[in-house]
């Protein structure tokens, strides 16, 4: 994942200087169908079964998704292209986005699966 979005810009210079709001206590993936640092996420799906799944991190630099993360869908959502961190369930704020390796079609029920491991947040 490369790109902070704004809010976790700012986020970070506050946390250096001792500064509240605290950072966050959960981080949460989402799917969408853009993104950028300054928008964060776009275009996420509403309904069809799809939910923000919470994510563990490991790692001692470079932080990887401990485990693989799943987002089920009881109908089509379109073609997702980007992935987003957030610090809430729903809501929140965006911390990380990136476009996903290769987008993802959901014309109907099924699952988008990304693997542990493969969300990498990078102190670089």
């Amino acid at each position: 994942m490369s790109d902070l979005t704004d809010y976790a810009r700012n986020l970070l210079a506050r946390a250096i200087c001792a500064r509240a709001p605290g950072l966050p206590g959960n981080v949460f993936a989402a799917l969408g169908t853009g993104g950028s640092a300054s928008a964060g996420l776009t275009g996420e799906p509403v309904g069809n079964g799809y939910a923000r799944q919470r994510v563990t991190f490991t790692g001692t630099g470079a932080q990887r998704n401990a485990e693989a993360i799943r987002f089920v869908f009881s109908a089509a959502a379109g073609t997702l292209s980007h992935v987003a961190l957030y610090d809430a369930a729903s809501g929140g704020n965006p911390l990380l986005v990136s476009p996903l390796n290769a987008a993802v079609t959901m014309t109907g029920a099924g699952t988008v699966t990304l693997a542990a491991e493969s969300l990498v947040v990078n102190p670089s």
